[in-house]
């Protein structure tokens, strides 16, 4: 039986689904597929093995407008910038973890923001690194048997799409009118706060020091940073690097 996607509600189409260095093709298809069923269309590919490839378009089956109109990216960073949030997914502990939530947890937490959102997915054999996962605002798992955790990444795909299509029905109104920070702000903030921190002589690269990484969960606790209270922080920094500036 083929199931057909019903019409998206404008909160899904915020939604995309960004799988990083996938090597089989036959998952492309398959979250595709996936995504179809519960609504969502936004596709990207970061440095696919091998895409465009026949086992996409077969394991896609009656997805091929998805295929057909997803992006493909040589880096995470230029998928996700202008998204004002990223979840990764991910079973693995991470010493330096972000925000921890579950996929029903991260779908409510998407449904009330307003601006692009992300869900990414690492290699079917690695997952995601350390710097990709860092680069995400959330870390999300699948509750599963703790005793096995691996899901197949088309599976992983499906369980998100299912709850963010659930959480759509419910049509959570977005919590504020303001403006959001996208990853690129947040991106040249963390960066500001570094040049700073080491022209103050407070931050040494050459230490060992895990500030940056400490800056980045830090902010990561923020529910929704809006741009203007990016700005107000970057023009603080700004006023305090060249006081003669004011």
């Amino acid at each position: 039986m083929v199931s057909r996607a019903t019409n998206r509600s404008p909160h899904l189409s915020r939604c995309r689904i960004v799988l990083c260095r996938p090597s089989h093709p036959g998952n492309i298809g398959a979250a595709a597929r996936a995504m179809k069923t519960m609504g969502l269309a936004d596709l990207r590919l970061v440095a696919p093995e091998r895409y465009p490839a026949p086992e996409a378009q077969w394991m896609a089956a009656n997805a091929a407008d998805v295929l057909a109109k997803a992006q493909i990216h040589p880096a995470l960073e230029s998928a996700i910038k202008d998204c004002v949030a990223v979840f990764a997914l991910s079973a693995r502990p991470r010493e330096w973890s972000l925000q921890i939530l579950d996929a029903r947890a991260a779908a409510a937490r998407a449904a009330e923001l307003h601006g692009p959102v992300a869900f990414v997915f690492g290699n079917e054999a690695a997952g995601l690194t350390n710097d990709e996962t860092l680069a995400c605002q959330y870390l999300v798992r699948i509750p599963a048997n703790p005793e096995f955790t691996s899901l197949n990444l088309a599976q992983a795909v499906q369980i998100v799409c299912y709850e963010l299509h659930l959480i759509s029905a419910k049509e959570i109104p977005a919590a504020r009118p303001e403006k959001p920070a996208t990853v690129e702000d947040l991106e040249g903030l963390y960066a500001h706060l570094e040049r700073a921190a080491i022209e103050s002589e407070f931050f040494d690269p050459a230490s060992g020091s895990k500030l940056p990484t400490r800056l980045r969960r830090l902010f990561s606790r923020v529910p929704a940073l809006e741009r203007e209270e990016v700005n107000i922080l970057r023009g603080l920094l700004n006023a305090l690097q060249d006081p003669q500036s004011k």
